[in-house]
Formats: structure tokens, sequence, C-alpha cells
């Protein structure tokens, strides 16, 4: 008997691969590339950049926004049509998301207090260039930097294919670094060239992108630790399993790594599935990636709704799509995803190429710790206090009462000398 295309697995297994992390070997590789562009500055980039065969040795490292929009120009007409209406559609739902923020005045103890939102200065962005092109991540990152006011907006690509570039331009880049790994990370972190340093960097990338990304963390701010793609599919007797198996596949040939997972509510279903795979595989160009992915997947089958939930919560996947015959249902009981497809006809592939929401997203179980890339990532909250010109005597003696529980007489004697003589 054949082995199944979509093995049976335990939530355990799953789980158990969330607490992998960044391989102690790669963050030291990385660590090394790091500190070598950190005190090697733009001769370590060029380097590493020559080496890992991201540009040519004597090509420009640095594209300027007027080669950017060279690169758009170029483009047909209809395809610069439907770039422009994608990173439209990003912009609009990520300037609704800034919108939905709002600057806080409120009266306090002996006068008033607040916040302030205000974007960091600059960002990096980095995209991928590897086994893809992806300039859907440019859009999403670049595009979303904009949206939150970010003034510096630089991204960082190996070999980037000319529909980067044209993305790059659409969105508003002020230009491109041509270099990936931990020494393109290294660079947007730290500033080299033109690249002034950033406050946050951000995107998707290998496990050297991943392992730079982390050992920068207390220097700059990042996204997340990005880890390979995955989705779970819930689905019961009333789903289509041509559909259901059109979503795993889509999911299946981004990386050999990535974890397609079917959760059914029906013990017959995964086999119809699974037959719906087996026949698109035969004219599918990605299949042999897409095969390897759905081997490192599998099927999950569950008798009841909350039994569904708790397997999905468990795994906290990236994406969660609900092909169920009452989608409207779940979304309460559920807890920890990246981000989540209510019914058949929102795809997944809906989200990786811009109906509006970022596909930027947490994965390896973080998406019980955050959600997915946002404006939010490019803004500071700033808090401040005004006093009125006559403090209320409670408000000093609490406050010089808590500095002597801490032993703090200076900061005891800093309060009660505002307080109002006579």
């Amino acid at each position: 008997m054949s082995q199944p295309l979509l093995p049976r697995r335990s939530v355990e297994e799953f789980r158990a691969r969330n607490r992998g992390g960044v391989p102690p070997e790669i963050l030291e590789e990385a660590a090394v590339i790091v500190e070598a562009v950190r005190s090697g500055g733009e001769e370590a980039l060029r380097e590493y950049a020559t080496r890992f065969e991201d540009c040519a040795p004597d090509a420009p490292l640095y594209l300027t926004r007027e080669t950017l929009q060279g690169r758009l120009d170029e483009l047909p007409e209809d395809e610069r049509n439907r770039l422009e209406r994608i990173c439209e559609r990003i912009r609009a739902f990520a300037q609704s998301q800034l919108g939905a923020l709002a600057p806080l005045d409120t009266p306090v103890p002996g006068g008033r207090a607040g916040h302030r939102i205000d974007p960091v200065e600059a960002a990096g962005c980095y995209a991928p260039g590897g086994r893809y092109p992806l300039p859907s991540s440019v859009l999403m990152t670049v595009v979303t930097a904009r949206a939150a006011g970010v003034r510096s907006v630089w991204v960082a690509s190996p070999r980037p294919a000319p529909i980067t570039l044209a993305a790059a331009a659409v969105a508003g880049a002020d230009g491109v670094l041509v270099a990936g790994g931990a020494h393109a990370i290294a660079a947007l972190a730290f500033g080299v060239g033109p690249i002034p340093p950033s406050d946050v960097v951000v995107g998707p990338g290998n496990l050297y992108v991943t392992a730079a990304k982390q050992l920068l963390a207390g220097e700059v701010r990042i996204d997340m630790l990005a880890g390979p793609s995955e989705l779970v599919v819930i689905a019961d007797a009333a789903a289509n399993p041509a559909w259901v198996a059109a979503d795993l596949l889509a999911q299946a040939e981004h990386d050999p790594d990535a974890l397609p997972i079917l959760i059914s509510l029906d013990p017959e279903f995964p086999s119809l599935v699974e037959r719906e795979i087996e026949r698109r595989l035969d004219d599918l160009p990605t299949a042999p990636t897409a095969r390897e992915a759905l081997a490192n997947g599998g099927v999950i089958v569950r008798e009841t709704e909350e039994e569904a939930c708790l397997a999905c919560d468990d795994i906290a996947p990236e994406h969660v799509q609900l092909s169920v015959s009452d989608p409207e249902t779940w979304p309460e009981r559920l807890h920890h995803y990246g981000a989540l497809f209510i019914g058949e006809r929102a795809a997944e592939v809906f989200g990786d190429y811009g109906v509006g929401p970022n596909h930027v997203l947490p994965t390896g179980g973080t998406a019980r710790a955050r959600g997915g890339l946002s404006v939010l990532d490019f803004l500071r909250v700033r808090t401040w206090i005004r006093a009125d010109s006559d403090l209320d005597p409670d408000l000093i003696e609490d406050v010089a009462w808590f500095a002597r529980q801490e032993g703090l007489e200076a900061h005891a004697r800093a309060a009660e000398i505002r307080r109002r003589e006579g």
C-alpha cells in the first residue's frame, strides 16, 4: 500500500516542531556575518553579497528610486495596472488600520496625561529572492511602512527580479539593496552607504535572515522570527474536496518545509481530498516541492467542532481556512492564528496577494503571542504627563511614600519639593 500524500498526524507532532527555533550552528554563522558588516561596513557587505551571488561583483549594490521607476515603466500596461491595483488595496487597508488608532488626552490626579502615536524614522524591508521572487512581500512591507508615515524605507532582496523592483517603485521605496541573508539584515539595521540605520527591520526570509533578526532584536525592532509557512484547513463533510485540495497545494508549493494541514470533522473526507491532490499534482510545475511539503504536513481527524478548535489552537498556525458549512459561528471559538479565512470562497491565496490584510504573519506557534505585520509595527506610542500649577497633596504624598518603600529617598524628596507652600 502506497504512503498517503497527507499522513495522519497528532497535534503533538506539530506542536513539537514549534519548539525548534534557529539551529545553534546557523546562529553562530549569522553572528559572524552580522559582526563583519557592523565593523566592516560596505566593504564587508560587498564581500558577502558577491560570495553568495546576490549580485555580480561589478554590479551596483544600491538601486536608486530612478532605477526602480525605470523597471516599473518597462512593464506592459496591463501588468502595471494590476500591480498598482494590488498596491492600492494593501494601502487602503493599512490606512484604515491607522485610522482606528487615536492619540489620548485624559484627566489624571494633578493634571492630564495621554499618548502620542508617531511613526519611526526609518524602516528596512526584506523580500526573499531565492526559490521564487516575492514582489508581494515588497508591497506588504513597504506600503504598510509608508501608510504608517515612515520617512525612509529601503528594501533588501538578493537577485531581485524586474517585477520585484517594479513593486518597490509602486510601493514607494527609497531604494533597493541587492543583497540577502544575514548580511542584508545587518546592513539594514546598521545603515550602509545611502541606507540610514533602521529603527525597524521587517519581512520574511530564510534561516540566516531569521537568525540575524534574532541577533539584532535588542538593537533594532523586528516584526517576528518567521519560519516555514503554515496553513490549517478545517473542513467538514459539506466542504468541496477539490477546493480544499487546491488550498493545501497552494500552501505546499511554497517550500519543502511548508506545513499544509487538514483538520477534518469527517473521517472519510481526507481520502476525497487526497484523490483530488493526486489528480492536480500531475500537471503542477511545482509538484516536487509540493509533494515534500505534503509529507511534512498531514491530517488530523476530530469528531466535534470544539475538538477541532482546540486542535487548531494547539498548533497556532499562520493561516486558518474555514471550509465548513457554517463558518460564521467559528471565529469566536478560535484564539490562536495569524490570519483567518472565513468560508470556502475566502481562499488563503487572496490574503497572499493583496485583498488588503498583510501576509507577513507569525509562524511556528508564535501566533499565540502576536498578530501579523501592520502599521502598528512602524509606530511608537509615547506617553506624556502635564501637571497643573497646584498638585493634589495626596498625589505627592502617595508618590513620596512609594519611593521610600523602594528605598529611594531622592525620589521622595523630588516629589515633596513640589508641595504647595503656605
